[in-house]
């Protein structure tokens, strides 16, 4: 990981003259390499967020290679998480490359959208009409989420152990996997899912407080429980409910196994998964990942993002927090229960708070969402933060054309090092987060590094705290006591 380091005082405006000071800390930085924003307590315990992030410009683009293994968390039950479009993910090789930074934010849109919608009670998808053609009966109403997102995790179903890559999404529930016979699934990493081949593995018949509590389900011969799952983006999943052993982390040990785990075994799939080989939900309802495993791990978890899409963090069953974290409370929604809220009250940039009322942050009130890559702000909010910003960059650094949902961007070609003001999101309670580095810019390539914010379009759509915003925190879900957490540093 390339070098990073931060400061107080005011930078110069010219992008060549730095103080003696400021080159003095990053030489210091480039000698001992430490990761990016490494200076930022959640806090800001150090008096207060730093004010600037200085970074080789070398920082600012993708890593071409996978370069650790997962940090270490809490428990045996930890999995690996990686970004499902860089060099440590398993599906990069097979999925003929990743998408473009304009096709992500597009896809990104897709999700946002259908989170508006869910928010505001409004239909969110529509069911392909070509799935009645096939002789199986489709629920009345489509259970909708959010559309495919950008972690993954590897996990073990059935006895014996067989393991599949999954997106996993805070904004889900039903976690499913392809499964044989399979009447028409996309092409994924790894074989398909075989119940033939599992001693532990059971359907979940259609009377089942699991098959009720979905939000679509139908009975099928056999007494068996029918799903439908259609995402934001079109992607659809249909299939079987059913019950096995699932395993988590790379123990082998029945320990770290949850017994008679419900998910779906999809048999009819298609849309923009990738190769993944299915997706595991951490929402609140009964059937999510989060809530079968409480039992055994607590009511909650946590994960850690990694800066950069080369290295890895994890994803940990269990509210265990960090020492450094910071909480604020977890804020109960009746009409979209599955999600996560929370109460951001401010921002500020380069150590300055932004002036905005509260009010506007409340009105609509945030979501924190593992699968949306950028926050979402109302749009008064978003002017006088885009405007502090840019004030705060002052001249010293050409302007880019827009990038997708993006439109605050700089070109940094010809420059060694840039200095960026840093950004901390305060919410209810005290808790102040002081962002990474990586988590203030999306940088497409050195000559295209925006601004990782964009506007809602209006003042009433749902704020969005996006995965950007929230990497190499340890981000805490203690849902047993209602509140969510952040400690700095948890993974580079």
């Amino acid at each position: 990981m390339a070098s990073v380091t931060t400061r107080r005082a005011a930078l110069p405006r010219g992008g060549s003259g730095l103080a003696v000071a400021v080159v003095l800390a990053l030489a210091a930085a480039l000698a001992s390499p430490a990761r990016l924003g490494a200076a930022a307590a959640a806090d800001g315990s150090s008096g207060g967020a730093p004010d600037w992030h200085v970074v080789s410009v070398s920082a600012l683009l993708p890593s071409a290679v996978c370069s650790t293994a997962a940090t270490a968390a809490s428990n045996s039950s930890a999995l690996s998480v990686v970004h499902r479009h860089g060099p440590c993910s398993p599906l990069l090789a097979r999925s003929g490359g990743a998408p473009s930074h304009a096709e992500i934010l597009d896809r990104d849109q897709d999700r946002v959208d259908t989170i508006h919608r869910r928010a505001s009670g409004g239909a969110a998808s529509r069911v392909n009409p070509a799935r009645a053609s096939k002789g199986v009966s489709l629920p009345a109403r489509s259970g909708v989420s959010l559309g495919t997102g950008n972690y993954i995790v590897s996990v073990g179903l059935g006895t014996p152990r067989k393991d599949f890559a999954v997106v996993f999404d805070t904004g889900s529930d039903l976690s499913w996997v392809q499964c044989k016979p399979c009447g028409d699934c996309y092409e994924q990493q790894d074989p398909l899912f075989d119940p033939s081949q599992s001693s532990t593995y059971s359907p979940v018949p259609c009377g089942d407080a699991h098959c009720r509590g979905l939000d679509s389900s139908t009975c099928a011969s056999g007494n068996k429980c029918r799903y439908e799952v259609v995402y934001g983006d079109q992607s659809q999943t249909d299939g079987n409910l059913v019950r096995d052993t699932l395993t988590l982390g790379s123990s082998q040990s029945s320990d770290d196994a949850i017994q008679g785990f419900v998910f779906g075994c999809g048999d009819d799939d298609s849309g923009l998964f990738g190769k993944a080989d299915g997706l595991f939900g951490l929402g609140r309802a009964k059937v999510s990942l989060a809530s079968q495993a409480a039992a055994k791990y607590g009511a909650g978890f946590s994960y850690c993002l990694p800066s950069s899409n080369g290295a890895a963090g994890y994803l940990s069953l269990g509210a265990a927090a960090p020492s450094n974290a910071r909480f604020t409370a977890m804020v109960a929604r009746r009409d979209t229960p599955s999600f996560y809220y929370l109460d951001l009250v401010g921002i500020k940039v380069g150590g300055r708070t932004v002036k905005v009322s509260q009010a506007v942050y409340a009105a609509p009130g945030t979501v924190i969402d593992s699968g949306t890559v950028i926050t979402r702000l109302p749009d008064t909010a978003y002017r006088a933060v885009r405007a502090a910003f840019v004030r705060a960059m002052g001249g010293r650094y050409k302007r880019a054309a827009a990038l997708s949902i993006l439109d605050t961007c700089y070109d940094f070609t010809g420059h060694t090092t840039v200095q960026i003001p840093s950004v901390a999101l305060a919410f209810a309670g005290g808790a102040t987060v002081a962002l990474d580095f990586s988590g203030v810019l999306y940088v497409a390539k050195v000559s295209q590094a925006c601004l990782a914010f964009a506007s809602n379009g209006d003042d009433t759509s749902i704020g969005i705290l996006g995965n950007t915003q929230q990497k190499t925190f340890a981000v805490v879900y203690d849902v047993a006591n209602q509140k969510i957490g952040f400690g700095a540093k948890a993974c580079t």
